[in-house]
């Protein structure tokens, strides 16, 4: 090295071996721009009623004058996107659990996320496979007002910067993470007019015309396109969806974008839907890479009446599927997520 030239600091997050339980890590806010929903539903689509209708938003909520609701996909992606400084070198995702919101935050608001460190479990060795560690990472995010609109669980699986470090890491990740609470999950639509939303919106079953059981599948799959893209816009540093060698030869797709996509195709099959008040879990089952075709489909696993005796909670289940764009690797399972959605 010639006189005069510092070795260049490597920018970059941190590995499982230098995680601690109760580490607190903070990304830049988000404001939640008309732009930036435009853009997101150029990538992963969505049909939700009350984000696509100014007026019937403003109808139904009671916010005459204000701004529309930001759609609910764009709200967590953008919090697990701010939530990935802490997962720069993840390797894969494997749950996300207790999703709840808090409030629904509307377009023009910010988003302000920390990302607490709560269980790390070291993995056995694989020969010939670098060491690994499981992170959950609870995250909460507040908007500009400080007031909570999300609180949920992720668990990443990252590698150790020293192979040969034994860290002594062996909680239970297994427990982490409470279910949603009923009251909790009602309270998302307190003050809406579920019976205006009813009667503004023609199409789609309403929560009386609801049993479980029922299934739906949307005709025809959806290509994933523009994932790096997507990863940009929420604020997603994870390596293996910017960076072929990071992802061992291939980048892997954002797991917010498979989960997009199949919100989508949840909106198209009930387009009566009015909007999603949390996520009992969220497990991908397998990786998805761009070009892949995804297809979905949606089980009515339980139903609650709203406690205002309008409309209720329909527990749905979302299994996707993936098809390659060769055709040589098809039906394969990607994504098992089970949400709360709110009908009329």
């Amino acid at each position: 090295m010639s006189a005069g030239h510092a070795v260049a600091t490597v920018a970059e997050g941190p590995y499982f071996d230098e995680l601690e339980r109760g580490q607190v890590f903070r990304a830049p806010g988000v404001t939640l721009t008309s732009g930036l929903v435009d853009a997101h539903r150029a990538v992963v689509g969505g049909r939700l009623a009350l984000a696509l209708d100014a007026a019937l938003c403003a109808e139904v909520t009671g916010g005459a004058g204000q701004p529309p609701l930001a759609p609910p996909n764009v709200v967590w992606d953008v919090a697990i996107g701010q939530s990935t400084v802490v997962t720069h070198h993840v390797k894969a995702n494997l749950f996300y659990r207790g999703l709840v919101f808090r409030r629904t935050p509307r377009v023009g608001d910010t988003l302000r996320t920390t990302t607490e460190v709560v269980a790390l479990r070291q993995n056995r060795p694989r020969p010939g496979r670098r060491p690994t560690g499981l992170a959950v990472l609870r995250i909460t995010t507040v908007d500009q007002l400080g007031r909570p609109v999300l609180d949920f669980w992720r668990c990443a699986m990252l590698p150790l910067r020293d192979p040969d470090r034994a860290t002594g890491h062996d909680d239970d990740t297994s427990t982490v993470g409470a279910p949603p609470d009923p009251a909790a999950l009602a309270a998302v639509v307190d003050g809406f007019d579920l019976a205006r939303f009813a009667e503004l919106t023609a199409a789609g079953p309403r929560f009386a015309d609801l049993a479980v059981g029922q299934t739906w599948r949307v005709g025809g799959g959806d290509v994933v396109s523009s994932a790096p893209e997507l990863a940009r816009l929420t604020l997603n540093v994870a390596e293996v969806h910017h960076d072929a060698l990071a992802a061992g030869g291939r980048r892997l797709v954002y797991g917010g974008h498979t989960i997009g996509l199949a919100f989508a195709q949840v909106t198209r099959a009930l387009p009566g839907l009015v909007t999603v008040a949390g996520w009992e879990g969220c497990d991908h089952t397998g990786p998805v890479h761009e070009g892949d075709t995804l297809r979905g489909e949606i089980t009515v696993e339980g139903l609650a009446p709203l406690p205002s005796g309008t409309g209720g909670l329909a527990r749905l289940r979302v299994q996707v599927r993936a098809d390659d764009e060769a055709g040589e690797d098809n039906g394969r399972d990607v994504l098992d997520w089970r949400l709360h959605a709110v009908f009329a």
